[in-house]
């Protein structure tokens, strides 16, 4: 009995031991959380969401950015996260072709790879935390646009709306997807309204060059009615171009996806009256929290739900959710944010990020 005791208190001690390695370990996971460019309200604020989120939940979270947005910059990254030896990469991408090379070479070399805001391709990466489906923010814009125009005495319904979309660039693939939903929501709703450049107008994430673009697109169309920014860099600098030429919420509808932070001023000012994102300091912290669980060694996949603490029960949905062709596995998935937000005056300073 007294040796069955020993081999049994043994047995324990082993667990034990076994046990505090895995926290230690679990403890010790460095995920590398990867923005477009750095710099920006939006990425800036995503960051202070999974730091904070990490710091609280027992990992760690390298954030490595560049203030400018390029597939160079991020392959680089990438490629430093795999010589550091880190557990994880958490990126949205600049442009998914142009990462998906590297991203394979991380999961290659054994780090778990997620993405949040803009998708790598599905096949080479485990879970997306996303803002939203194509639809539900392609539509979100252009309701934006319908409720400004209405509200300086349009009729969307009759009127000869004249809009363009203006945004960081084609291959970025949630802000294209937005277009492309938005544009099909127009076509069905408002079949009056015309968009003037089909081509779109591109600024490449450059705040600088948002601004010149925005200047271009009033210039170009002094009479235009609307415009819609669904990037977070177009937005403030279309705002700025816009009170750079003198015109305000009276003469030009401009609506899109920004920080509240970052456009609060130009809505003092009258540039412009509503505007919408979500909460992307949740969106950084779950991005690095399914990246962090997977590092684990926990096994997620598509229909689990995953209690997160201090957000709530999240539910891994198919790729499909995205895009009805997308890839599907059991291991790779979607993660919706719960909803989105629209600022006016009204609501602004309730928020600060």
């Amino acid at each position: 009995m007294k040796r069955f005791s020993k081999i049994l208190a043994a047995a324990l001690a082993l667990t034990l031991c076994a046990a505090m390695v895995t926290v230690a370990s679990a403890q010790n996971i460095n995920v590398v959380f990867v923005p477009k460019l750095s710099g920006n309200a939006f990425f800036e604020s995503a960051n202070v969401g999974a730091q904070d989120f990490a710091a609280k939940n027992g990992f760690t979270v390298t954030y490595d950015g560049n203030p400018e947005a390029s597939v160079a910059n991020q392959v680089a990254i990438i490629q430093n996260a795999i010589t550091n030896g880190a557990d994880a990469i958490c990126i949205s991408t600049v442009d998914a072709a142009g990462v998906d090379d590297a991203l394979k070479e991380a999961a290659d070399a054994g780090l778990i790879v997620t993405t949040w805001d803009s998708d790598s391709f599905p096949e080479s990466r485990r879970i997306m935390v996303s803002q939203g489906t194509p639809e539900q923010l392609g539509q979100m814009l252009v309701d934006m646009l319908a409720e400004s125009l209405t509200e300086r005495g349009k009729d969307v319904n009759n009127d000869p709306i004249k809009y363009v979309w203006h945004y960081s660039q084609a291959t970025v693939t949630d802000q294209n997807s937005w277009h492309v939903a938005g544009e099909a929501y127009v076509a069905q709703k408002y079949p009056n309204w015309i968009n003037v450049f089909p081509d779109n107008y591109y600024s490449e994430q450059d705040a600088e060059k948002a601004i010149t673009v925005g200047e271009s697109i009033l210039t170009t169309y002094p009479d235009i009615d609307g415009i819609i920014c669904n990037d977070s860099t177009a937005l403030p600098g279309q705002a700025q171009a816009a009170q750079n030429l003198g015109f305000d919420a009276t003469k030009v509808s401009i609506v899109g996806f920004a920080s509240p932070n970052s456009m609060k001023d130009y809505c003092r000012a009258g540039i412009l009256t509503r505007w919408g994102l979500w909460d992307c300091q949740i969106q950084g912290a779950l991005g690095c929290y399914m990246a962090y669980l997977l590092a684990s060694g926990q096994d997620i996949k598509v229909g689990d739900t995953i209690d997160v603490p201090g957000i709530g029960s999240v539910t891994v949905q198919p790729n499909t959710v995205l895009d009805p062709n997308a890839y599907t596995a059991d291991n790779s998935g979607v993660v919706l944010l719960p909803e989105r937000a629209v600022f006016t005056a009204e609501n602004m300073d309730n928020y600060n990020f």
